[in-house]
Formats: C-alpha cells, structure tokens, sequence
C-alpha cells in the first residue's frame, strides 16, 4: 500500500525548529518510519539537494497536494488514510487535506546523495526505528550546504520535542535536601547537633565562618607623642590613631601666659582663632558647594552669641572673617557696663563689615539659621551662666533647632546649657563633661619650645590631619 502514494506531491509541516517541506514523494519505509521527498523545497526556497528524508517522529502536519493515480484511490480512501497515519504518531485526529497543486519551476539539481535529517529516539520510546544516517554526505555540494551540516550537527541532536506534560516543580524541589546541603556548607556532614559535634571532634575541625563573619579584626593602632604633666583625665583619639591627653585649665592657662611672654599676645592669638574657627564654621555651611558667586541670594546665616570677655572676642573675631566671606553674620552681644579691652577692639574691626549687631535676644531671627556660633562661656567666671541674659541666650538657641558651634567652652562637671554639635578646643583639649559633640583641636600657633617650658613633651600633631590647623578627633 505504501508504495501506492509514491509520486504524490505533499507538504510536511516539521514544526517551529525545521520548518515546511514540500515535494515528490520518492519513497516510503515502513518499517523505519521514514518518507523521503525528491526535489523538495523548504519554506518554498528550493533545497540544494535532490533528496531529504524525514522520520515520523519529526513529522507534526502532512497535507496531500497532488495525488498521482487519483482515479485509482477513489475507493480506498480508508486505506491510504491508515497507510498514512504512520507519519503523524500521536495526532490521531489530523485528518489529511488536499490543497491546490503544488507547483514546482525547471532547476538544476545540486549534488547526488540525499541529506537526512532524523532525530534520535528518546530513551524508553516505544518507537522502534531503524538508525539511519545524520550528517550530509556532501560537504560542498550547493550554498550553505556545510554551514546547514553544522547546524544540524550543534542544534539537531539530543532535542525531545514531544514534551507534552508539564514539569514537575515540587517533585523535583522535594529531592533537594537542604539540611545536608547546609550542613556541607558549614563544613559538617550530617544532620547532627553543632554542639554534639564540637564535642566529639573537639578543637581539631578548623573554625568555619560564615559569609559575614569572615573578617580579620585586630586592635587600633595608637601612637602617643604628647605627654603632659598633670593630666586632665580625658584622652583623645584621632582617625590616624594619635591620642592627644586632655589638660587641666590651670595648666592650660600657665601655656597661654608662657606664650604670651615669648611674644604670642592676646591680639595674635585671638586672630588666629577667628581664622581657624571661621574655616572650620564655613566649611560646616557647605563650603565652595554653598558659597559661590551665582549663589548669592543663598546666603547662609550665622548668629554668634558672645560674652563680655575673651572666649567673646574670638567669637567676634570670627564674625569678623565670616562676614568678609559674604556670610550674613549677626553678632549678639549686650551693653555690658564692663568688658575687656580686647572684646572692645574686635568690636570695633567687627563695626567696619557688612555684619549685624544686635544686644536684645527679640532682635535674633525667629526663623532657624544656618549655624549659631557659642561663645557665652568664661573660664574665669563660671556665675555668668545664672544671669538672665545668658539664660535668655541659651534658650533661644535651644529652641532655634539650628546646628551649634562651642569656640573654647568652659571646663563644667555639668551638662552644657546650649548642646552643641561641635567643639573647637585651643592648643590641647581641656577635659571637657561627655556629650555628644565632636571635639575638634585648633592650632594657634604655640611654639614647641613653649610647651617644653611648662613640662609638656610636644610634638605637633597636626601633621596628620586633612584640615590643616584644625583636628578632629
């Protein structure tokens, strides 16, 4: 019966990955579940070869185009319908159409050997068939024909396309053991107890970490350079390492007199003071970011609260600086009966800017600032905190909710009456009461040979630091 359908003229539909074939059917075997196509053409572009064979599993669609010896089939239909069947397994219900004829134009032929393009039976197939040649015997034989044996060698093997059932995820997930597979990563191999093996193993299993715990941890390295001798019973330490010892205030004031005497007067100390504490103040406002030229209706606003002695006049003295920065600066300071000489020269340099001057706290904005600045504290006269005008000065700028910086506080067991967020301490710290601030060291400019005279092994440590003449701690 097979042989009846020899010189009919049909079209295989392969599928996605091969394709449409159409052509003479030359020959059909089956016992090998093959049928083979003389002069076909694929995706209507005729193929280079004479021959292409083709196994039934490949087969998804086979339609009749043209008949040969139609008047002889009429009456078994049924037959060739059965005889058919054999090229689409599994699809039962396809029923096999007849289409207008197919038409085929004059060419040469090109080679003289078929071209195979079976695939192989999957494992536990019910399909017996008999293996049959794969690779194209003609190397060279028309265009593309050994680029196409190379595909067919890289993408037509091994592939099963009969995957009509749906994976099973939780099977499959259900096989993976992820108690063993963790307790290999821990470097154990069972599901014990961590405890009952470190028990038996004892300290001969080398110590596992996990991917978080891997981290070499080894002490800060510390280098101490300064030594003091009456220590204010706070050290302190900086990113590089460096401790630098807190002093007393007794000590502290013997340094400054001894300076003063080598030539380092008040009016020296208070202009270095003001430079440090303005660029470390204009550096807290944003820097080259926030002052620039095309920013000036940006200006930021900084409010320096000053007393009547000297920690007042490097506060006034850096309003000075400031506000030849282009900071807007408003300057709080009272009409004090008394004050010092020097506070009284500062405020007169002050008067020759373009800063504000005001002695009642109703003239301080209500709006936060930008920065306040506190210079309210003395050393000398720790009383000035229960005045009404310091208090009246604290309180505004605790309710001001803006960032403070304390310029040379005062030494106090108790808790600062303004919190600030930075400190900027003179020469060497002094022991001030723990807070939350951040303690910076200004460089004023005190010769080693000075500190020498007071009993203090001093070697600068402003080397270290990134900012110059200021250091954080």
């Amino acid at each position: 019966m097979a042989t009846d359908w020899l010189g009919s003229v049909v079209s295989i539909d392969c599928g996605l990955t091969l394709g449409v074939y159409q052509g003479e059917v030359s020959a059909v075997d089956h016992a090998s579940q093959t049928i083979s196509l003389r002069q076909p053409y694929h995706n209507g572009v005729r193929c280079p070869v004479p021959e292409v064979t083709f196994s039934a599993m490949d087969i998804k669609e086979l339609k009749f185009l043209d008949i040969q010896n139609t008047a002889n089939r009429l009456g078994s239909v049924q037959g060739a319908a059965a005889e058919a069947s054999f090229l689409t397994p599994g699809r039962p219900d396809q029923t096999n159409r007849a289409t207008q004829p197919y038409v085929t134009s004059s060419s040469s032929q090109f080679g003289t050997a078929p071209i195979t393009i079976l695939r192989r039976a999957p494992a536990g197939s019910s399909n017996s068939r008999v293996p049959t040649q794969k690779k194209n015997s003609m190397k060279n034989g028309g265009p593309g024909g050994f680029m196409r044996q190379k595909d067919d060698e890289c993408f037509g093997d091994g592939t099963d396309e009969d995957l009509d059932t749906d994976f099973d995820f939780e099977g499959n997930l259900a096989l993976f053991d992820k108690a063993a597979v963790f307790s290999q990563i821990d470097g154990t191999s069972s599901h014990t107890n961590r405890s009952q093996q470190h028990s038996a193993q004892g300290q001969n299993r080398p110590l596992t970490y996990r991917h978080d715990e891997n981290i070499l941890e080894g002490k800060q390295v510390t280098y101490r350079q300064i030594t003091v001798p009456q220590h204010g019973g706070i050290e302190y330490c900086t990113d590089s390492g460096l401790v630098v010892p807190s002093i007393p205030y007794e000590l502290h004031k013997r340094l400054l007199a001894a300076a003063e005497r080598r030539g380092l007067s008040v009016e020296r100390r208070l202009e270095t003071t003001g430079v440090c504490s303005c660029q470390m103040a204009l550096t807290l406002l944003g820097g080259p970011n926030r002052l620039t030229p095309k920013n000036i209706h940006q200006r930021p606003t900084v409010v320096i609260l000053c007393g009547p002695h000297i920690q007042g006049a490097q506060g006034i003295s850096c309003g000075r600086h400031l506000a030849n920065h282009e900071v807007e600066v408003i300057l709080f300071l009272p009409n004090f009966v008394k004050v010092q000489e020097s506070v009284s020269s500062e405020v007169n340099l002050y008067s020759r800017t373009s800063g504000k001057q005001v002695a009642s706290i109703r003239d301080l904005p209500g709006t936060p600032v930008d920065l306040v600045i506190n210079c309210l504290d003395c050393h000398e006269n720790p009383l000035l905190r229960e005045q009404s005008w310091y208090q009246s000065a604290a309180d505004w700028a605790n309710s001001n909710r803006a960032p403070v910086l304390s310029i040379d506080p005062a030494v106090s067991e108790q808790r600062q009456n303004i919190e600030a967020k930075w400190t900027l301490c003179l020469g060497l710290p002094l022991p001030l009461a723990e807070t939350e601030s951040r303690v910076y060291l200004c460089d004023i400019g005190i010769p080693k040979l000075v500190f020498q005279e007071v009993g203090i092994s001093y070697h600068s440590p402003f080397g270290y630091s990134r900012q110059g003449l200021i250091l954080p701690f």
